[in-house]
């Protein structure tokens, strides 16, 4: 039931999930039966096991994490094959003929002149990576002689004092290298760390080391965690409760007989459609995909990519043949394209110009500057809004806005604070005033979409940063905007004061900061060079109010918002204004989980530089569990730690809009009761045109 109405929910098959008593999880599937590719070739249990394997491969190297999984038997099927990158540096430089040989031939993998080749392609690299970002901190320093040891801490990585190059060479590689396997991911080392470059510029040919495996070692010839059940059933098996592990099992259903070879698939004789080690038949599509949606793939031309309905759809063949999708687009061409009849549904940015130009459309008129009558649905064009899968935030960096060099200490997180207050007070002001009732301030560092989003009813629940140094209420009821203003600025003070910096009772301002912190800070903000950003008027209002008590906010105002990223990774920026996007899960690994003696930092930590053993035991904690409740319980204390360490000040949900052309798109045809996590797309298959 959604909003009073009873909605069936189909999909390829039903599942069952059974935790048992020793800890594993089993997880049933029995698809249905039936079901055909988009060539009219049946689907069958077998496609899905081949889709495991490929996701499973030694050689894998796409954006899923399935091989991740604690899938029963997944270590013993990794274990004796690996790809020549892998293994070349584990052998390290000096060349060993004996130490990985291929278990057929009995040979060495690979020759001296092939192990020379790489290892001087690789020196190249990772010398040109480091000398890449010391260019850049040099130059963003404004000193040609900023020492290797200061570029890399502005990076994020420790070399001593005094260090060179090659010292920061080893220190990227440290940072990159699984303690728990050895492995190096070389190119999320370039794809994350780069002032510039790309890793063809790097490393060109990388690829021909990172998907070409050898057999070395006694390796599982199957996943015995993956069992075939049946022609259309079969289980999965983790060793343990993983919350973030459902998610893995939305892959979709992929042919064998097309990514694969049906000759090379033998169930019962561990054969799955591929030579293990080798996914050069998947690879040789990935530009001329195939599967069993809605569509079917016919073409990517001039920036359009072609779709044609599937007659062979297991809900049915889609109601329209045709359907293109249109890339780059800017949001004028979107809305012209929609009142032209070019286009027929779209998606701009929910701002005010867009607004008033769907209010011109259906009718409204321009009048003393502004847009009178008309409505966001009309005779033109038809808007349906739901809450954005993100939010919107103002981010402080604890490495860098901190007291005498420690994040973590009750004076950096006052200082932190201090700011933090100032920035939540007008964060109404400024919302109201960019979006109007198009979004909502929000409390927690969490989408509001989010099942695990505490709500001003639970218990516990409060604004943020509205208590003071001392911990008491800054607020109190019926207090006017101005109130408001001043009673924070005076909670400001407190927290500035706590911090330890000198307070000058005859000037009415602080005259100075305590070690390694300052009496002026910068704030970075993506707004085009023109202020054009939610954050904006929360920056200018609080630099007033701030230098009233003689602490400097200078506003860097962004042209090109990839800027503000790559600071970011160096370290150089105290505060700035961005936006979260969110998944289904509310997993805080990757942007909060700081790292352990088992788990690397998740990739998105660099921005806050938050190290809490406490944060990283409760994230953890969270992902043992399947159970709701606990989950939510455990985040709201996750959010807490976040707030206390005061690294970031959520500040908005907004709305997204979807429009469509009235006068082409058969409106009835569309999917009720759309939302954040089920739109117009998951039944394109009923749209009609008129």
């Amino acid at each position: 039931a959604y909003n009073g109405t009873d909605y069936t929910y189909y999909g390829p098959a039903d599942l069952t999930i059974t935790e048992k008593e020793d800890g594993s999880v089993e997880y049933a599937f029995t698809l249905k039966q039936g079901l055909k590719f988009s060539d009219g070739t049946p689907i069958t249990i077998d496609d899905v096991i081949f889709t495991m394997y490929v996701y499973a491969d030694p050689t894998y190297d796409g954006s899923t994490t399935f091989n991740a999984l604690p899938i029963v038997g997944m270590k013993e099927y990794l274990a004796g094959m690996d790809t020549w990158f892998n293994l070349l540096i584990k052998m390290g430089k000096t060349y060993d003929a004996d130490m990985y040989k291929d278990k057929e031939t009995g040979e060495a993998a690979w020759t001296q002149d092939e192990h020379t080749a790489f290892w001087t392609k690789f020196d190249a690299a990772v010398l040109g990576l480091a000398n890449e970002i010391v260019d850049y901190c040099r130059a963003a320093m404004e000193d040609d002689e900023l020492p290797i040891a200061d570029c890399a801490g502005l990076w994020g990585f420790e070399v001593d004092e005094g260090g060179t190059i090659n010292d920061f060479v080893a220190a990227l590689i440290d940072e990159y290298t699984s303690e728990d396997d050895g492995k190096l991911d070389l190119a999320g080392m370039i794809n994350t760390e780069n002032a510039g470059s790309s890793v063809d510029d790097l490393f060109p040919g990388l690829d021909a080391y990172t998907t070409k495996a050898i057999t070395y070692g006694e390796t599982a010839p199957n996943i015995s965690g993956i069992v075939r059940t049946g022609d259309y059933s079969m289980t999965v098996t983790t060793s343990k409760v993983d919350a973030t592990a459902i998610y893995q099992f939305t892959m979709p259903i992929t042919p064998k007989h097309y990514y694969g070879d049906n000759a090379k698939y033998d169930y019962a004789n561990n054969k799955f459609g591929f030579d293990k080690g080798d996914l050069s038949t998947v690879r040789a599509k990935t530009t001329k995909p195939m599967g069993a949606g809605p569509y079917k793939f016919i073409e990517f031309k001039d920036g359009v990519v072609s779709f044609e309905a599937n007659e062979n759809y297991f809900k049915g063949a889609p109601k329209t043949k045709n359907v293109n999708f249109l890339q780059c687009m800017t949001d004028d061409d979107k809305l012209n394209g929609v009142k032209t009849g070019t286009i027929d549904i779209t998606d701009p940015s929910f701002s005010s110009s867009t607004i008033d130009a769907i209010l011109l459309a259906n009718g409204g008129k321009m009048k003393n500057g502004a847009v009178k009558g008309g409505s966001l649905s009309g005779k033109k064009i038809t808007t349906n809004t739901v809450d954005n899968l993100g939010y919107g935030y103002i981010g402080m960096c604890a490495t860098v806005l901190n007291v005498g060099g420690v994040r973590d200490s009750a004076e950096s997180k006052a200082l932190r604070k201090a700011f933090g207050t100032i920035f939540s007070v007008y964060r109404e002001l400024a919302i109201d005033s960019y979006y109007g009732d198009r979004a909502s301030v929000i409390n927690y560092p969490i989408s509001n979409t989010s099942w695990a989003a505490p709500q001003p009813t639970d218990e516990g629940y409060k604004v943020a940063f509205s208590v003071d140094a001392e911990g008491k209420d800054i607020f109190t009821s019926g207090m006017s905007a101005e109130q408001k203003y001043a009673a924070a600025l005076e909670a400001a003070k407190g927290f500035f004061k706590a911090a330890g910096y000198t307070w000058d009772e005859a000037q009415g301002k602080f005259t100075a900061a305590p070690t390694g912190a300052s009496l002026e800070y910068e704030a970075w903000i993506p707004g085009d060079g023109t202020g054009d950003h939610p954050s904006f008027m929360i920056l200018t209002e609080a630099k007033q109010a701030l230098a009233k008590i003689g602490i400097t906010l200078n506003i860097k105002d962004l042209t090109n918002s990839s800027e503000l990223w790559t600071a970011l990774k160096a370290n150089q920026v105290a505060i700035w204004c961005a936006a979260w996007g969110a998944t289904v899960d509310p997993d805080m690994y990757q942007i909060y989980f700081s790292g352990d003696t088992e788990n690397k930092a998740g990739g998105s930590n660099y921005q806050y530089q938050i190290a809490d053993a406490r944060l990283n035991e409760l994230i953890l904690d969270a992902r043992g569990t399947t159970n709701q409740a606990t989950r939510k319980a455990l985040y709201k204390q996750c959010l807490d730690i976040i707030i206390d360490w005061a690294v970031e000040i959520p500040v908005y949900q907004r709305q997204n809009a979807i429009i469509f052309s009235t006068k082409r798109v058969n409106l009835d045809t569309v999917t009720p009761d759309i939302t954040t996590f089920y739109g117009w797309i998951n039944e394109v298959e009923n749209v009609e045109m008129k």
